[in-house]
């Protein structure tokens, strides 16, 4: 019998990512991709010493409590980690890592796609061009914001929203943030500091959310909040959908008051919100933010890094407990 550990891998990852794991690894694969419920997400740990999960997979306390002892490690295929209790983790003596840095890019991308597909109304002009409704012109057809030399507001300027504020900075954007503590002047790059979400708000022409889900952050943005942003402003989320209040929101797109959304992320997933889908003024992706070749790839080995360096006796670099 080969004493390679065994790592359990829940979903289809990308095909160098599995080679590599197999070659140091006893791969343990759910070879229909489909998600695991609580009870087959169990049942799969059994018998192995590792598993490589991404955010589909829920390790709740009640989950964790029911693993073996010989799991040791959830190496995470995300960077985002409300998916796993971190708490319960730790009092079981059980690693867990994710993946940062890497999808940084591909994430900001998404989130000025989705800035320019909400200002300048894509997914209604894309809807027209392909149903065949494209039957007139004149200078009022289909006139959008443009994001130029606009407030741009980051709530949340970690990694991604560093590099989206750098993306923003290409259009002539102002850049404004609220973090939970204020960047040293090299990282903040003359993007101005605002003490309180509140402050942040009534500012921003573009509001980006880029915070991770904790209590505290959990519908952070709501009727209330969202009254607090300049009139006809665009609200991104590429972030987490549980940030959102959606039924605030879709009241807020339907009155007028916000000109429009941009949104990767929603509080179901997958499926979304059929609500905001009736709205023209939405510009939705299903939540694609880190779906490039190439980040899929970085983030499979990085945390395949994670699970070599604890296998050979040392501490993963992205180890959060």
């Amino acid at each position: 019998m080969s004493d390679k550990p065994v790592l359990l891998i829940p979903r289809k990852l990308a095909a160098d990512v599995l080679d590599r794991a197999r070659a140091t690894y006893n791969v343990i694969l759910n070879d229909d991709d489909h998600v695991f419920d609580r009870d087959e997400l169990i049942a799969a740990c059994q018998n192995a010493d590792a598993v490589l999960p991404c955010h589909s997979e829920h390790f709740n306390a009640d989950v964790i409590a029911a693993l073996p002892d010989r799991l040791k490690i959830i190496a995470n295929h995300s960077v985002g980690v409300d998916h796993v209790d971190l708490a319960a983790a730790k009092a079981r003596g059980i690693v867990v890592t994710n993946t940062p840095d890497v999808l940084s890019d591909a994430t900001a991308e998404i989130a000025i796609l989705c800035m320019l597909g909400a200002a300048r109304r894509g997914s209604e002009g894309d809807r027209m061009v392909r149903e065949g409704r494209w039957n007139f012109w004149s200078p009022a057809f289909m006139v959008g914001r443009q994001v130029t030399g606009r407030r741009f507001g980051v709530l949340g300027m970690g990694r991604v929203g560093q590099v989206t504020a750098d993306r923003a900075r290409g259009f002539g954007m102002e850049v404004h943030y609220h973090n939970r503590s204020r960047l040293s002047p090299d990282k903040e790059k003359g993007a101005i500091f605002h003490d309180s979400v509140e402050s942040l708000l009534t500012v921003s022409d573009v509001l980006s959310l880029h915070c991770p889900t904790t209590p505290d952050t959990i519908g952070l943005i709501n009727a209330r909040t969202l009254d607090m942003l300049p009139d006809r402003a665009i609200l991104v989320n590429t972030a987490r959908g549980a940030l959102v209040d959606e039924d605030a929101l879709v009241a807020a797109l339907q009155s007028g008051r916000l000109f429009a959304a941009g949104l990767d992320v929603f509080r179901t997933e997958p499926g979304g919100n059929p609500e905001l889908a009736k709205l023209d003024n939405v510009f939705m992706l299903p939540h694609i933010g880190s779906a490039t070749f190439e980040t899929r790839d970085a983030m499979g080995f990085r945390a395949l890094d994670n699970l070599d360096a604890f296998f050979d006796g040392g501490t993963p670099g992205d180890r959060l407990v």
